[in-house]
């Protein structure tokens, strides 16, 4: 299981720690908040098998590569695995297109800066992407315990 703290800003899966950073709105499951849900998740699919790191998908589909620059654009790179809900409060978070995916601000990861998605290093999200399987439970939570 997943563990995704955004009070620590962590991954946690099978004893290995992920730095991430979670939505600048904080927490939230209604839809057009910029939150990130909280509550159990599954793996609904995962996205990028095979591409070069730092492939930039846009509508999940890849459309060219990364130059390596920080910008204040939210790109989303490399591997791609989305979210599906499994309670009546979050069950609309595969329609909101919230994912666990690379990012071209490597830098602000330990923060809450993203529009609601969960944003890893592009190295940490392909050996999250090998170890994890499509079904897999998600729990992301948002406080310490």
């Amino acid at each position: 299981m997943l563990k995704i703290s955004i009070a620590k800003q962590t991954i946690e899966l099978a004893g290995k720690t992920y730095r991430v950073s979670t939505a600048k709105a904080g927490a939230s499951t209604v839809e057009d908040s910029g939150g990130t849900p909280t509550g159990k998740f599954t793996i609904a699919d995962k996205i990028g098998q095979g591409e070069p790191v730092g492939t930039i998908f846009d509508s999940r589909l890849p459309v060219g590569l990364w130059d390596g620059t920080e910008s204040s654009e939210d790109l989303i790179l490399t591997r791609i695995m989305t979210l599906d809900g499994c309670e009546p409060a979050n069950e609309n978070t595969l329609q909101r297109y919230i994912y666990i995916h690379g990012t071209n601000q490597e830098s602000m990861l330990g923060t809450p800066a993203s529009c609601g998605c969960i944003r890893m290093s592009n190295a940490d999200i392909i050996e999250l992407f090998e170890l994890v399987e499509i079904g897999e439970t998600v729990l992301i939570k948002e406080d310490d315990e």
